[in-house]
């Protein structure tokens, strides 16, 4: 739930979830190697006339993608998100413009209402609609469909799953008693166990009619939301991509996900916040550091005592600062001399995992409350030369570094 007064997170902390301003919104932008991009977000007015909204994942903030984790690149354009976001941490090196605190009570005018620009644009969590549904225990709940051409509308209700507690957010995006009607193509995926249906095949098995209504009795399953224009001056309805009618689906769907981002995050190593620096002689020092939280189990499995760490300064989105040399060149290493599990849970954006690294070459990048990643030094982690808009310059913090301008293009 949105918090009803404006909350800035502290530098240094995990901030809790329920202090987040909650919205939801089509992603129409992506500058992924900046961990920035776009949204259109949903007001009571024309979502075509909706300006794209900027936002900025904060360095520890945590995407998901078919209830898996993800990167901003692994999310197509269109996708409807759910976005849980805060006020600038520090509003002096925001990526993103710094917004009034109670821009999201303004009216952008009538065409498009209230809430449609909200200052709260640093994200925590970033969640399409099936990992939305699968944290808060919902399913949608097909009413009916309408086919014609093999394409129409469904009617669908967003609500608990099997009769849990899940939270159904927002009247809106869930449907009122009768349900939301949301659009449907031949484009759209069907996904059955380990099939891919097409909506063709669907009416073929007798499913849905070849033309005309149907009653589906509530059947529960979960949908991919995107947005595409609409006609008949109908101001906001979304489109189904992808409906997964089982579980063993979605499951499947995940795991490709997750192994996906297992495979980047080993390529571009662990993000993590120093906690602690114990300083010692000639450079030497113990650093302790939490790792980053929403990955997958088993890249935290590959962080062990006596294990040989590699570290590298970063920067908030994430970019590794030395230059062209590249990580495993510029890292401080040293041994692992623990790995240590927080008890309880831990808030989102923390593992809850520390790790403690002695290193003989502590440098300015490596301080308490700095972002870096880390390579446990196992051999599943390789060492690699990251894609030039994917670093900074021998660190440099100019604004033509960060962002590029078209200055970078060469002259023909």
């Amino acid at each position: 739930a949105a918090a009803e007064e404006p909350f800035r997170p502290e530098p240094g902390t995990f901030p809790p979830l329920d202090k987040a301003h909650a919205y939801r919104g089509e992603l129409v932008f992506v500058d992924h190697a900046n961990r920035r991009g776009s949204v259109r977000v949903q007001g009571s007015g024309m979502f075509f006339r909706n300006d794209p909204h900027p936002f900025a994942m904060l360095p520890y903030g945590i995407v998901r993608f078919h209830g898996a984790p993800a990167d901003l690149r692994d999310i197509p354009l269109g996708t409807v998100l759910h976005v849980h976001a805060f006020l600038p941490p520090d509003p002096r090196i925001s990526s993103v413009p710094v917004l009034p605190v109670d821009n999201k009570t303004k009216d952008a005018n009538h065409n498009r209402g209230s809430g449609i620009a909200p200052a709260e644009n640093h994200v925590l969590l970033l969640e399409d609609e099936p990992s939305h549904c699968l944290r808060e225990g919902l399913a949608w709940k097909l009413v009916e469909v309408a086919v014609k051409n093999e394409q129409g509308t469904l009617v669908a209700r967003r609500e608990p799953r099997d009769g849990g507690s899940g939270t159904v957010g927002d009247a809106a995006a869930a449907g009122a008693a009768g349900g939301e009607k949301l659009s449907f193509d031949a484009a759209t995926r069907l996904w059955r166990g380990r099939e891919r249906l097409t909506v063709g095949e669907w009416i073929a098995e007798g499913a849905w009619p070849a033309d005309g209504t149907r009653s589906l009795e509530d059947q529960p399953v979960l949908l991919g939301i995107t947005w595409k224009p609409t006609r008949d001056g109908v101001f906001t309805q979304f489109h189904v991509s992808d409906i997964w009618l089982d579980g063993t689906a979605i499951d499947r769907a995940a795991e490709q996900q997750r192994a996906v981002h297992r495979a980047f995050i080993r390529s571009r190593w662990m993000p993590a916040r120093i906690d602690a620096v114990e300083y010692g002689s000639f450079g030497r020092a113990i650093v302790t550091a939490t790792l980053f939280g929403g990955m997958d189990a088993a890249l935290y499995d590959d962080f062990k005592k006596g294990g040989t760490a590699l570290i590298n300064a970063v920067e908030n989105t994430l970019k590794h600062t030395h230059g062209a040399y590249g990580p495993g060149h510029m890292a401080s290493r040293g041994p692992i001399l623990d790995v240590v599990r927080t008890p309880g849970e831990a808030p989102l954006g923390s593992s809850g995992i520390q790790i403690r690294v002695e290193t003989d070459l502590i440098i300015e990048g490596i301080r308490p409350g700095r972002t870096v990643r880390v390579n446990p030094g196992t051999g599943i982690w390789p060492q690699v030369n990251v894609p030039r808009e994917e670093y900074l310059d021998d660190g440099s913090a100019s604004a033509g570094e960060r962002f590029p301008t078209p200055a970078i293009f060469p002259k023909y």
